[in-house]
């Protein structure tokens, strides 16, 4: 290709033209080029005049073979142009190995001599893969400074680089906030909110384009406190008291990971009202002088002493006047009509109050021979309330159609809110469940006792009891709304220290109901479960070790792991078995198990809670599960995460003792499953090492997002108290808190305090999930015994009662059950049966489960009582079949055996 010669040789081809003519001028000179994969560049050369033009590369000369030659004549001048073309290709360049790039010139000839155009350069183009660096992600506050560094590949030629936000293009002559000139870095000059994103640096040139990693930039906002409200006012009415002031970290609120306000929320200060003083009124005055009206007028006033500082005003007249004459000066002739009107009112209510005394203990000395009688109307009536005061004779619980009230005895009538009007009963039939008694009168005695058909007797009711989970708040130990409530309310000095949970009694025909005090575990024995003439010794326990059930991955165990035997019996009828559990329901984040251990040892799944079957049955409610069995046995719920939405429901309590240096005192910190027997664990524990609750416990949402838990002390009052070892932070992963398998997870904070003259303690704990939910516990209180203000809690009233026998465990007295399965349990052509009573009572899955029973509305009713054992809302029970009773169908008559003879038989057997 090249002739001879070397980077300094001059020698022209062998053939060189000689012409006159002037220098060669350059009309176009070879350009810098780049050779893109294996595609060759050409070079051209364009001289005037020129009779011959050669290209030399490297210093040498390209051999004439490998040019094109163009010849043309310039109009104006009339020189002869020449142009000149060569190809340079990939091999070529690979191939030299120079002190520099390989250059290519041409040289064009004239009479006159030569001129040589500038060297252009070949390059071989390419793009290498990998960012020399990729920008990294960055947490910064709003209105601070972000740069991302990018160092592209290396390239030739060198990439040209363009940020993206969000994969959209960043223009920073769109935005002077942003400048992306500096060494291809990309500043934003004061952060803002919406400047978070995820950024990718792109680089590109002739050749290809490269993206790097992506760079997840967060702007926060760190919280700021509110301004203070006004001082409220004093809370003592009167005397010394304390009035405070609030405010929020909402200026700003904590966004996208900010630190949360430091310093207290809020602040009191002592204050002092004046107290009230009632007025007084000072002695009457003289009566004045009669007046032409035959009356003299005597008058005090309220000022001894007077009122003062909201104090009530006296009561009373502060005038009076009386007749001056002794009665002898009458006006007119209507005053002395009106005197014998009144007095004729004045005798006719001395009457009456005299009668209706006599008619009330008349009353009351009959009534040790009175008898309830279940009124037909009770479903329609909304569980009215009848009572006939007869003579007992044989057995008066039986009421039929045929039986001719007394009309001249009363009836006491006791019902719900809901009522009905008595045109609205399509639902009478010829049966003595529907027949009402309308030409008895009627007296209200009470608007909430509720008796479905039955007053209120010790062999029914028994004790009252208060509700495990009080509705629409929290349920078991839940969250102190107001301490008055006392039937709630009870102390850690009435936690069990117990190492086991477990109750025991004996059970017959009858049934009853064993409860596990405080812990929301209870199991209900139907009437007619355990065959007559025997006598079943049942238990219930928790399991308080370790379980030797281990979910698998995510699941989690929900409640605590049951055990009710004997295991060898069997039962007639379905009995309940409740069980506690932390899930926040959603079908869409969980999918919930019923497993039960064998006698081997291990565990096997009994049901999903949302399928269909018939061997038996789960009602989930928000705080517990209710599940219909027929074999005794141990059961545990188990909880599989769909989805990372899932939320474990944690109560959070915190525990403060002494240690035995008398300058510390020890936090313990405890995050446990919300479940009621969990708490009390932690309690009798606690208990035993004389710890002491702080603060009402809390609720915590914890989320499967596989974000750890943080727990911290704050707010650490200086030169008072110091933590030990200096650490007021702890991170507890993911895994710990999520399958913890019912073990509550404990930390403990150490605090010293300077001197033994401190008493009081001040501060706060922080429990978060890591981009999740926070509680915050304010700790007030005085590490003095005897100065230590009592922290109450919701808890079971059902300590004195862990057993029940007989119809007193049962809301529903037994003849009223009776009228309620013998109605519904027959088949109806308009869907008046069972079904419907299960679709009002809120259970409209898996019906199946109830049609293989022999009685479906008797295990209905089960459920409905393993539900309600400590509202008994029976107003719900009475309004659901008062709904039914209204819609406009007919239920099919029942014979008077069908309902009299379950009575009789329940007569006999308590005696009555």
């Amino acid at each position: 290709m090249f002739l001879s010669g070397n980077d300094n040789s001059e020698a022209l081809p062998e053939s060189i033209p000689s012409a006159p003519g002037t220098l060669p001028h350059f009309m176009e000179e070879p350009d810098d080029a780049y050779i893109i994969k294996s595609n060759p560049i050409v070079l051209r050369c364009k001289a005037m005049p020129a009779m011959q033009i050669f290209f030399k590369c490297n210093g040498e000369w390209v051999h004439q073979n490998e040019h094109v030659s163009e010849e043309s004549m310039d109009e104006t001048t009339g020189l002869k142009v020449r142009e000149v073309f060569i190809n340079v290709t990939r091999q070529q360049v690979e191939d030299f190995h120079g002190p520099e790039d390989y250059w290519c010139q041409c040289v064009a000839w004239s009479h006159l001599g030569t001129s040589k155009s500038r060297k252009a350069s070949v390059r071989i183009a390419y793009l290498r893969k990998n960012f020399e660096q990729d920008p990294q992600g960055k947490e910064v506050p709003i209105e601070g400074m972000i740069v991302l560094h990018c160092r592209p590949p290396e390239g030739v030629p060198a990439a040209e680089v363009e940020w993206l936000k969000n994969e959209e293009p960043i223009d920073s002559n769109l935005d002077e906030n942003i400048d992306t000139r500096a060494d291809h870095n990309l500043i934003i000059r004061q952060a803002r909110l919406s400047d978070s994103g995820n950024y990718t640096c792109m680089a590109a040139n002739i050749v290809a384009k490269r993206r790097s990693m992506s760079a997840t930039v967060v702007v926060y906002v760190n919280g700021g406190w509110s301004s203070w409200t006004e001082w409220s006012n004093c809370n003592a009415r009167c005397g010394r008291g304390w009035q405070k002031r609030s405010r929020t970290c909402t200026n700003p609120a904590p966004l996208n990971g900010g630190a949360f306000c430091e310093g207290m929320s809020v602040q009191k200060i002592s204050c002092t009202s004046l107290c009230p003083v009632d007025g007084n009124w000072e002695v009457w005055s003289e009566w004045s002088v009669c007046s032409p009206e035959c009356e003299h007028l005597r008058v005090r006033e309220c000022v001894a002493p007077p009122p003062r500082n909201g104090g009530k005003y006296c009561e009373g007249l502060s005038q009076e006047s009386e007749n001056c004459t002794e009665g002898l000066c009458i006006q007119d002739i209507e005053n002395a009509s009106d005197i014998a009107l009144y007095s004729g009112l004045g005798a006719a209510v001395i009457a009456v109050a005299v009668l209706v005394v006599g008619v009330t203990v008349y009353r009351r000395s009959q009534s040790e021979y009175g008898v309830d009688v279940i009124d037909s109307s009770a479903l329609t009536g909304g569980f009215q309330t009848f009572n006939f005061k007869t003579v007992r004779q044989g057995n008066s619980l039986l009421l039929n159609s045929s039986m001719q009230p007394d009309l001249t005895v009363s009836r006491t009538y006791s019902g719900p809110i809901c009522l009905q009007d008595p045109m609205d009963k399509e639902l009478m039939t010829e049966s003595s469940l529907f027949n009402p008694l309308s030409d008895i009168k009627v007296k209200v005695q009470s608007s909430f006792m509720v008796s479905l058909g039955v007053t209120e007797r010790a062999e029914y009711h028994g004790k009252a009891h208060s509700g495990t989970f009080p509705h629409e708040n929290s349920r078991g130990f839940g969250t102190i709304h107001a301490r008055s409530k006392a039937t709630y309310i009870q102390n850690l000095s009435s936690i069990s220290t117990k190492s086991e949970l477990k109750t025991t009694a004996i059970f017959g025909h009858l049934g009853g109901r064993l409860v596990i005090p405080n812990t929301g575990v209870s199991l209900l024995i139907p009437h007619g479960a355990i065959p007559e003439e025997s006598s079943w010794e049942i238990y219930l326990a928790i399991n308080q070790r370790e379980s030797s059930l281990q979910p698998d991955g995510t699941d989690v165990l929900l409640g605590p792991e049951v055990s009710c035997g004997p295991s060898d019996a069997s039962v007639s009828t379905p009995f309940a078995l409740t069980i506690p559990h932390c899930a926040e329901l959603n079908s869409e984040h969980w999918n919930i198990h019923l497993k039960k251990r064998t006698q081997q040892g291990k565990w096997e799944e009994v049901m999903s809670v949302e399928e269909e079957t018939t061997s038996c049955y789960c009602l989930l409610d928000p705080y517990a599960c209710h599940i219909l069995l027929n074999s005794f046995g141990t059961y545990a719920l188990i909880g599989e995460p769909i989805s990372d939405c899932a939320v474990r429901q944690l109560k959070v309590a915190v525990f403060g003792c002494m240690s035995c240096n008398s300058l510390d005192y020890n936090l313990r910190v405890y995050c446990m499953d919300n479940t009621p027997c969990a708490f009390q664990e932690v309690a009798s524990d606690e208990k035993l090492h004389g710890g002491h609750l702080l603060e009402e416990p809390k609720l915590l949402h914890f989320k499967g997002n596989t974000f750890s838990l943080q727990i911290s002390v704050l707010d650490i009052p200086p030169f008072l108290w110091r933590i030990k070892p200096f650490t007021a932070c702890q991170e507890v992963p993911f895994s710990r808190v999520w399958c913890s398998n019912q073990q509550p997870l404990h930390c403990a904070f150490s605090l010293e305090r300077y001197t033994p003259a401190t008493t009081q303690l001040s501060c706060k704990i922080c429990v978060r999930q890591v981009k999740g939910h926070e509680q915050i516990l304010q700790i007030q209180t005085s590490i003095l015994e005897n100065e230590r203000e009592t922290i109450a809690f919701f808890a079971h009233d059902d300590s004195n009662f862990p057993a029940q026998m007989g119809p007193k465990a049962f809301k529903i007295p037994y003849s009223i059950r009776q009228r309620i399965c013998a109605t519904f349990d027959t088949p109806s052509a308009k869907g008046k049966d069972w079904q419907m009573l299960a679709q009002k009572n809120s259970i409209n899955r898996n019906l199946s489960y109830f049609a293989t029973q022999s009685s479906p509305s008797a295990v209905i009713l089960d459920l409905w009582e393993a539900r309600h054992q400590h509202d008994g809302d029976l107003d719900s029970l009475a309004c659901a079949l008062e709904e039914i009773g209204r819609t406009h169908s007919k239920i099919p008559n029942i014979t008077e055996t069908e309902i009299e003879e379950p009575d009789f038989n329940y007569s006999r057997q308590n005696g009555l």
